[in-house]
């Protein structure tokens, strides 16, 4: 009797094993796919138009040598800008280039067309521009730089330097305010006539950025 009892759980048993290895694995779920956020970058080109307000810091006409100062007035700027920019890391660099409307207003005013001898309005040019190099620190969409290179207006030539903060509100439009100082220089010497022009421009601008996410 022993035997038959003994008999029987053993097979009890192994019908048992071979039912749990019928029943399926439980296995934990797959992870769901997250798709990664793009990583915004200043990196790209970009076109965009400023508005702001200009004034001369020191306008000065030099006649064989005796210096006539201008009086200092300030009008409305505004114009037009492009450029690129590179990030690398949390830095930024980069070139821009703009062109300017110019309204200082008055006469004898910041004008180096030579022309302008003749009708009294040596002064009083409605127009510069400027070529410049860009270098920031980024903190991921708001971007402080510092800037500088070249300045020019009808025949003077001169340079600029600034600075000012941009902010991308969204990926591809961004606003900055930015302020420069302008020294341009005229030297006729046929004439013996040298006009220097200093003056200052704050702006608020807004760009539109090619190819970011």
């Amino acid at each position: 009797m022993k035997k038959i009892l003994l008999a029987s759980v053993a097979l009890l048993g192994f019908a048992g094993a071979a039912s749990a290895a019928d029943l399926p694995v439980r296995a934990a779920p797959p992870a769901p796919i997250i798709a990664a956020v793009p990583v915004f970058t200043w990196t790209g080109f970009y076109v965009g138009v400023n508005a702001g307000y200009g004034w001369n810091a020191n306008d000065s006409i030099t006649v064989g040598g005796v210096r006539f100062d201008l009086d200092d007035e300030g009008g409305f700027v505004g114009g037009a800008q492009a450029g690129y920019n590179y990030q690398i890391g949390s830095f930024v660099v980069g070139l821009e280039g703009d062109i300017q409307y110019a309204d200082f207003g008055g006469d004898d005013r910041f004008d180096f067309d030579r022309d302008g001898i003749a009708d009294d309005d040596f002064n009083n040019s409605d127009w510069f521009g400027t070529v410049r190099a860009r270098a920031g620190v980024a903190f991921d969409r708001a971007l402080i730089y510092a800037t500088g290179g070249f300045a020019f207006a009808d025949d003077a030539t001169g340079w600029t330097v600034g600075g000012g903060l941009e902010y991308a509100f969204t990926n591809n439009l961004s606003a900055k305010v930015e302020g420069l100082y302008v020294n341009l220089d005229q030297d006729d010497n046929f004439l013996g006539i040298d006009s220097d022009a200093e003056f200052g421009v704050v702006r608020a601008g807004l760009n539109f950025r090619f190819g970011t996410y």
